[in-house]
Parts: structure tokens; C-alpha cells; sequence
């Protein structure tokens, strides 16, 4: 599927944004959801905070009917312009199949965040809609100074100026030029989604993967099965972000995880770009998924753009 993905309107002030939890639970973080509130109010946003937000089930932000809720009161709200995640951790799977888009569709609104709500990001691709993979409520420090660029460039894009990338160079890129629609996210989320109705069909587009707290080995475990269902028979270009956090195994790996990215792809010809300052770190830019791009790989540097 290549057909070109319905953007939801850019946000303006007055505008009103959901912050909603449907992932992992929100202990403690009262202080870093009222930042993201503050943000917002500070853009001249309106907020609302989910009813269950603070709610604790386990290992989850409340009950699956709970977080539920929440996501779907946002998805169904035509006065809410976008729907932000407070956090990820895991558990948005779990409520995939019991949201409904009809009324999204007659409203269609951003949904922002990433890791865990991959899962989310996938499953409004396939409904034929844009989302946004940036920083979640809880990413905000105290000082916001020292997340600048990561709140920037969040800041632009809901607002409709996408930021284009120049990536700093590595000796691991694999040269070459593409262009196609951005998709993607963790990469464990998307070796989840695979075999599903959730799995993005990446063929003409352009993947984005990170990584946070995996054996390297698990890493390629994951590209090899995403590469024998034939995820990458028909892609246009791999984008790596972060891959944080790494597991050493008592048996090392032996290469790089860029080696080891390459090694996995090594059969097909479509340029590959390191260095994405995306996912599990502090400096978190914002992309839009499902936007069209041209990625330009050199060794020296890559570039992405962000086409109209």
C-alpha cells in the first residue's frame, strides 16, 4: 500500500490535546505529566488529562478496559485535536483490538509518541492516517534546556512545520538516495506486530528502527524473522536511531550493532543512514509517520527531508 496517508490538521492555539496513558503505569509522575501540561498551556493549547491516567492495575496505568477508555473518549472527541501519550513501558497491545476508529475518521487527530505506542502508530497507518513519533509527557526535565532540540522540533512538527535532518555521518552508512513514505518505530514493536493485521506492509516506504535494553543477539533474532517474512523484500531505505541501553551477553556478539544491522540486510540494495537521534535517549526528534520523505545517504553525512 503506497497510496498517500490522510494528515490530520496541524495544531493552532486554542486547540485542545488528550494526554492519555495506555501503556505502562504512571507512578510518581504527577510532576512530569504536570510539565507536559505546562508545556502545552505554555504553546497556548488547551489540555485535558485522562480519567484513569494515574489509575495503577500492575504493571499498567489501569485496567485494559480503564486505558481503554481513555484512548477511545480521545479517538471519539471532535474538540481534541491530538492525543499525546504520557508514557510508554508496554501494555498498548493488549488494547489494540478494542479501539474503533469510525468517529476518528470523521475528525482525524494526531497521535504522538513512541517506543511501546509503535504499536498505536502502526495501527493508524494501516487506518490510512499520519501520526507523529516524538517525545512523551513524561520525557520533559526539569530544565527544559536540556532537552531543547527534542521539544523543538516536537513543537514544530504538531504545528506543521515537519523539521528535515542532517544526520551526522558514519563509515557504517550504506550510500545511496530514496524517497517514500516514514514508517516505523521499535523495532521490538514491530517484530510483535508481525503475522498480525497490525503489521505495516513497508513496501516503497522507508523504515525507521530503535532499540532500547536488548542483547544484540536479540536484535538480529528480530531482524531475521522480520527479514524471512519479507519485510524488507520491497522497502526503500532503513533509518537507525538509537539503540540504547545494549545487554552484554557472557557469549559476545563480536561486531557492532551497526555491523550487525548491515550484516542482517546485507542482500538488499536500498541505503541504509545511522546516527537518527530518535528514540530511547534525551535528544528524541520529532518525525511524522507516514509522511513522505528523500532520504540521502553518504558516508559523510545523510539527510532526511520531509516532503508536501
Amino acid at each position: 500500500m503506497t497510496s498517500k496517508l490522510i494528515q490530520p490538521p496541524y495544531l493552532k492555539a486554542g486547540d485542545t490535546v488528550a494526554i492519555v496513558a495506555p501503556s505502562g503505569i504512571l507512578k510518581n509522575r504527577d510532576e512530569e505529566v504536570g510539565r507536559a501540561v505546562a508545556l502545552l498551556d505554555s504553546l497556548g493549547l488547551n489540555v485535558v488529562v485522562g480519567k484513569h491516567v494515574f489509575n495503577q492495575a500492575d504493571h499498567f496505568a489501569g485496567t485494559d478496559d480503564e486505558r481503554c477508555e481513555d484512548f477511545q473518549n480521545a479517538l471519539d472527541d471532535p474538540a481534541i485535536s491530538a492525543i499525546w501519550c504520557a508514557r510508554g513501558g508496554y501494555g498498548t497491545v493488549r488494547i489494540l483490538d478494542k479501539l474503533d476508529y469510525t468517529k476518528f475518521k470523521n475528525h482525524p487527530k494526531w497521535i504522538i509518541g513512541y517506543s511501546d505506542i509503535t504499536a498505536l502508530h502502526n495501527q493508524i497507518h494501516n487506518e490510512g492516517y499520519q501520526s507523529i513519533h516524538a517525545l512523551m509527557g513524561v520525557s520533559l526535565t526539569k530544565d527544559l534546556d536540556e532537552i531543547k532540540d527534542t521539544v523543538d522540533t516536537f513543537v514544530s512538527t504538531i504545528f506543521g512545520n515537519p523539521v528535515d535532518y542532517t544526520l551526522e555521518g558514519s563509515s557504517y552508512n550504506r550510500v545511496g538516495e530514496s524517497s517514500g513514505p516514514l514508517v516505523g518505530g521499535n523495532l521490538t514493536m514491530l517484530h510483535t506486530m508481525l503475522g498480525s493485521e497490525t503489521s505495516i506492509d513497508v513496501t516503497g516506504k522507508i523504515l525507521f528502527i530503535e532499540e532500547i535494553g536488548e542483547y544484540k543477539y536479540h536484535i538480529d533474532r528480530m531482524l531475521q524473522s522480520l527479514k524471512r517474512a519479507g519485510y524488507f523484500d520491497h522497502c526503500k531505505g532503513v533509518i537507525v536511531g538509537d539503540m540504547s541501553k545494549l545487554r552484554k551477553n557472557t557469549t559476545l556478539w563480536g561486531t557492532s550493532v551497526e555491523q550487525l544491522v548491515l550484516d542482517a540486510l546485507s542482500e538488499y540494495d536500498f541505503p541504509i543512514a545511522f546516527n537518527m537521534p530518535a528514540g530511547h535517549e534525551k535528544d528524541n526528534r520529532a518525525m511524522v509517520f507516514g509522511k513522505s520523505i528523500i532520504l540521502k545517504v553518504e558516508k559523510g553525512s545523510s539527510r532526511i527531508i520531509f516532503q508536501d
